[in-house]
């Protein structure tokens, strides 16, 4: 499947990107998570959530073909 990868912020600095199409098999954010760590080992020591198509989803979410997926770090309200 497809998947559209955006990064922001320090997670951004951390793989030098901002944006990046991956082909992958079918997997769970958790798993999508790993693959991306394997690939980027300084994000590893990041704190960061992960959105699906624009909503914050847990790590058993099963990721669709063709979702946007976003790494989001951090951040602070006020």
């Amino acid at each position: 499947m497809q998947l559209t990868i955006k990064y922001f912020g320090m997670l951004a600095e951390a793989t030098s990107i901002t944006e990046e199409q991956l082909q992958i098999d079918n997997c769970s954010v958790s798993e999508l998570v790993e693959k991306l760590i394997h690939q980027y080992p300084a994000l590893d020591k990041k704190d960061f959530k992960v959105a699906v198509n624009q909503q914050l989803v847990n790590h058993n979410y099963i990721i669709n073909n063709k979702a946007e997926i976003a790494l989001l770090p951090p951040f602070a309200g006020g």
